[in-house]
């Protein structure tokens, strides 16, 4: 009896505390706390979706706020949206994140920056057969490229800047950046793209007192989101079911609340933990009891992950399976098809064909 004890004591109190001991003298970077009010917030892609409920939440929390978008008239009408929910007037500058030179200027023209938050980003959710190069180019350079341009332009202020409390460089990637889905060839290699710029900026900048976020949002209600959903394959569709949509301004706070600690991955939704435990990896952690549930879930998670992977490649299966099927049934059809059929109607059917 006193054996079975010590060992229950040992399995689930000893080493447990011992890990916890452990994890809390190694976890870097240390913890911190990123004020919001009274500080200059920059918010790219900020004129609407998710970049201007972030406004809208800088504004509230008594930020300085700064959006830079491409559209004069977006930007205007942003403005006054959040002057007339907040009081507060932002400023706004138009520019192409493409464009160092414009991103630059407008950096300059705004002033030492505390919190910049990298919002823009372009998606187009199409099987990489069907995506013109062109497309793919110009996702990676507004995705990624855009990224570096803002960061190159806002860094050496940033970095000389007299206040002593910490900055923060928060990236709203997406949850397609932590796991590849369907159709999303383009948008997903540009989102872990940041990953990877967002764990070395990280690195670099430490010793400057500047913090990096990766906010991980899912599918989320926005005018974009609309638009996406028109070209986008039904087999994406199906899958992306499974993590359900939030509201822009839900992202926004929990965008915020990840900020102000401080964390590196900021998930959105549950989903959204379960995908940051599974793909932890070599990333930095503040929390030694977030380093602890990552040490013990990652077995359990991983299982988790590889039946969320089985249900989906079975969608893709049964998708294709489904699609095979009409077609053939289509095309046992048009043997039946009169020869004098007329040329539009022919061109009609192979459309219909070519839809299903």
């Amino acid at each position: 009896m006193a054996d079975a004890y010590f060992s229950f004591f040992t399995l689930f109190i000893l080493l447990p505390l011992a890990l916890l001991a452990f994890l809390y003298f190694i976890t870097r970077p240390r913890p911190t706390r990123i004020p919001i009010k009274n500080r200059h917030v920059f918010i790219t892609g900020g004129s609407s979706g998710i970049g201007l409920a972030l406004a809208h939440r800088a504004a509230t929390e008594g930020a300085r706020v700064s959006i830079l978008a491409r559209s004069p008239n977006k930007l205007e009408e942003a403005k006054n949206a959040v002057k007339l929910a907040t009081g507060i007037e932002a400023a706004v500058f138009a520019a192409d994140v493409r464009d160092y030179d414009a991103v630059k200027r407008a950096v300059e023209e705004a002033g030492p920056i505390d919190v910049l938050i990298l919002n823009h980003g372009v998606f187009t959710a199409l099987e990489l057969e069907k995506m013109e190069l062109s497309e793919v180019k110009f996702t990676m350079d507004v995705n990624v490229m855009g990224c570096f341009n803002v960061i190159k332009a806002v860094l050496p202020a940033m970095k000389a800047r007299k206040d002593p409390l910490p900055a923060s460089i928060a990236f709203v990637s997406s949850q397609a950046g932590q796991v590849g889905i369907y159709g999303y060839v383009a948008y997903s290699a540009s989102k872990f793209g940041l990953r990877g710029l967002a764990e070395a900026l990280q690195q670099e900048v430490i010793a400057d007192n500047i913090h990096v976020s990766l906010i991980f949002p899912p599918d989320t209600d926005t005018p974009g989101f609309v638009e996406e959903n028109k070209r986008k394959p039904e087999i994406t569709k199906i899958i992306a079911a499974s993590s359900g949509a939030m509201k822009a301004d839900e992202v926004a706070q929990k965008a915020f609340d990840g900020i102000k600690s401080a964390s590196f991955f900021i998930p959105c939704n549950l989903e959204g933990i379960a995908l940051s435990l599974a793909t932890a990896g070599l990333s930095p952690q503040r929390s030694f009891v977030m380093a602890f549930i990552e040490v013990v879930a990652a077995g359990m998670v991983r299982i988790a992950a590889l039946c969320f992977q089985w249900t989906w490649y079975d969608s893709i299966e049964k998708w294709h399976s489904q699609r095979k099927a009409r077609e053939v049934d289509i095309s046992t059809s048009c043997r039946f098809i009169p020869k004098q059929l007329k040329h539009s109607e022919l061109h009609v059917l192979e459309r219909y064909t070519q839809i299903f």
